[in-house]
Parts: structure tokens; sequence; C-alpha cells
């Protein structure tokens, strides 16, 4: 669906540059730049119904790429080619004319994207309805806020039924439920086929919404895999984690460290197979290193295809843990596990009141063997329930 092949972009850095004519003439000197490659060679493929995540740090290429896809830029070597139509959702609204209402906006930002007007009608109480912006439709944008300037851009560009969605960090901004609807409509848009190359720093969505994962690193291909593989190739570069034989990955400013974690089982055992509705016990041992007062400790379950299930922590929990100034053993129990048959790997994380300081962080510390998933159940998880039957 999309091929990247050995593509280059470059841009002008000016060091210095008149910006008048008068200052041109009287300084006889040329704007002084020097050349920035923001793609150096960057190759992959995308097939059709994948989705594809673009991760990196700022800076290193990511929205260069996705424009040069959308052909807001065109590569200075290299081929780029794109099946399908294509909508992109990158700086949402950015098209938006300020002085034409909402209602004026919609039909020529749908236009642009390939709709005639009989299909914009159609589509035109959806737009609005998923966009919330009600009684405003009919006034200027410029007097929307921004957040109602986003919803009515991602509104427009996702119900043009493309066969490509190019997304770009839209998913950061926006409130709470804005957010979970641009998840429940990309869910749509996969199930329905479609294809998918998503650009974010929340690596837990690249995990959760992609097939595969990119990682730019300075304008070239440093990984491309697994969500696995290049978040923790990433990773290890950001934090300068440590690669485990295991294929574990631990990083972190070492006040508080985990010395063991142990996932216990039913029966007692450190490490054995759990059972599908048994209880089981991740037990952490935990030393500290420098007084730390305001301590969380959070446990993530991904499933057998890397994709995170669950998480929790101390502070979702209620729990408030004590300044640690000696070894401390912290247990968290499941009553009743719910996974069924599969390995899962369990995430374990110290980290300050923010959560976002980490004292130490051990992606994928443990592996969950669970073999009993019998009892009319299937995929991944065993949620209680019966089923009846009456008359209507």
């Amino acid at each position: 669906m999309i091929t990247v092949d050995g593509v280059w972009k470059s841009f002008r850095r000016y060091r210095g540059r008149n910006q008048t004519i008068k200052g041109r003439l009287v300084h006889r000197s040329r704007d002084r730049f020097d050349e920035f490659w923001a793609l150096k060679g960057v190759s992959f493929e995308v097939q059709a119904g994948e989705s594809v995540g673009i991760i990196g740090a700022n800076g290193c290429g990511k929205s260069t790429l996705l424009k040069c896809l959308t052909g807001i830029h065109r590569p200075n070597r290299g081929h780029l080619a794109v099946d399908g139509r294509v909508s992109a959702l990158i700086e949402l609204g950015a098209g938006f004319h300020p002085e034409l209402s909402g209602r004026e906006n919609v039909f020529l930002n749908a236009s642009i994207l390939g709709l005639d007007k009989r299909e914009i009608r159609r589509r035109f109480d959806d737009i609005v309805d998923f966009a919330g912006v009600g009684d405003f439709i009919d006034s200027p944008v410029k007097v929307y806020s921004s957040g109602m300037t986003v919803r009515l851009g991602f509104a427009v560009a996702a119900n043009v039924d493309p066969d490509v969605l190019l997304v770009d960090e839209v998913l950061a901004v926006g409130d709470e439920e804005f957010q979970q609807r641009c998840f429940e409509r990309l869910a749509r848009f996969r199930r329905d086929g479609g294809t998918i190359v998503l650009v974010s720093h929340a690596l837990d969505q690249v995990r959760q919404v992609c097939d595969r994962a990119v990682w730019i690193r300075e304008g070239e291909v440093g990984v491309c895999g697994t969500p696995a593989e290049a978040i923790d190739a990433y990773l290890h570069e950001v934090h300068g984690a440590k690669v485990e034989h295991d294929g574990s990955a631990r990083w972190g400013t070492g006040e508080v460290r985990f010395e063991r974690i142990e996932v216990v089982g039913a029966d007692g055992r450190v490490g054995g197979p759990a059972g599908t509705g048994e209880p089981l016990v991740v037990r952490a041992e935990v030393r500290p290193h420098a007084p730390v007062d305001d301590l969380i400790l959070g446990l993530r379950i991904d499933g057998p295809d890397g994709a995170p299930l669950w998480s929790t922590n101390t502070l979702m929990q209620g729990v408030t843990l004590p300044t640690l100034t000696e070894p401390t053993v912290i247990e968290f129990t499941m009553p009743a596990l719910p996974l069924l048959a599969g390995t899962y790997q369990l995430t374990c994380a110290l980290a300050d009141g923010s959560a976002r300081h980490r004292y130490d962080h051990w992606e994928r510390c443990a592996a969950i063997d669970v073999v009993s998933g019998s009892g009319g159940d299937l995929h991944t998880v065993r949620i209680p329930g019966t089923f009846s039957v009456r008359r209507a």
C-alpha cells in the first residue's frame, strides 16, 4: 500500500538572513545557510490493512516523513508511492479559513480531500455529530476554541472513507472523551481493512494500535520490526536502558531499585505455570539507595502479541508507600487470574508521585505462563458470566 524507497529530504538552516532588499544592497551579502538533512535514505513498506507506528525523538524526521507521504514536501532523492485515497490527520484545522463558518469549512476541506457535494451532504450530519460543535456550525471558525477546531478537523478527515490514514500526534490533543472517540474511530477503520501510519510519542498507543513500528533515529531508520523491537531500541537509546540476554530492558535513575521480581502461582511455586481463575501474586523486593517519600509502584501485563492488556499502580489503588529505609517486599495479589492460555509479559516500574520520573523501569521483567484456558472461553481473558434463555 505504501512504498518508501531511499528517501532523502533536506531543508535550509539559515545562520544569517537579510530580510529586506535594502539590507541586501547595503550589506552586499548573501543569506548564510547550511543544508540540514531531515531524512537520510529512509526505506520501508506498509502492506494493505497494516497499522505501522513511527517513533523517535523530537526533530528526528517523523513529521517530515509523514508530510512527504501526503505530498506537502517533495523528497530530494528517492521514491514514494501511496496507493488509494489518502486522508491525513496532520495539524488539524490548519486549512480552515477563520472568516468562513464551520459548515463552509467542512464543504471546502472535504472537497479538497476528494468528496463531491452530494457525498459531503450525505456525511455532513455525522461530521457535525462527531465534532460536537452543535449550534456553532454556522458561526465563523475564528470564534471556535482550539479544541472545537481540532475536533472539526478530525471529523472531516476521518469521514472521507480513505484507504490510507496518516496520523501525526493528533491523539495527544483534546479532552479524554475526544481521545476515546478518536481511538474508537481508528479501531473501526482497522476492522474495515484500512491502512494506518501513526506518528506518536505515546509508546503504549503504538503497542496497542500498531502491527509494526519504525524507529527513526536522526533521519535514518534505526529499527523496523515489531512494536516491541522498535520501542526497546528507542528506549535503549533515550534512557541508556540495559537490554538483558532474556530480552528484558531496564533503565532508571537508581534512587530505588528492584532487587527481585517474582510471579507466584496458586501452589506457591515461583515462576511456575499459572492457572486461569486461580490466585496469582506478583512479589517485588525493593531496595532504597536514597530517601524517596513519594514512591509509586506500577505493574503492566502485555499479551502474547505484545499489546498492553492491563496496568495499575499503587496510586490508582489508593495505597501510599512509606519512605523506604531498608529492603522492602511489596506484593500485588490477583484473587482470580482472568487470563487464558498463553505466555504474557510483566513490566514493573518504580516512579515518583508524578509517575514521570522513573527510578527503576524493568520492561518484561518476568513471563507469566498460563496453561489452563478451558471452560468455553476464547481469545485472551475470561470474563465471568452466564447465559439465560426466556420467551420474548
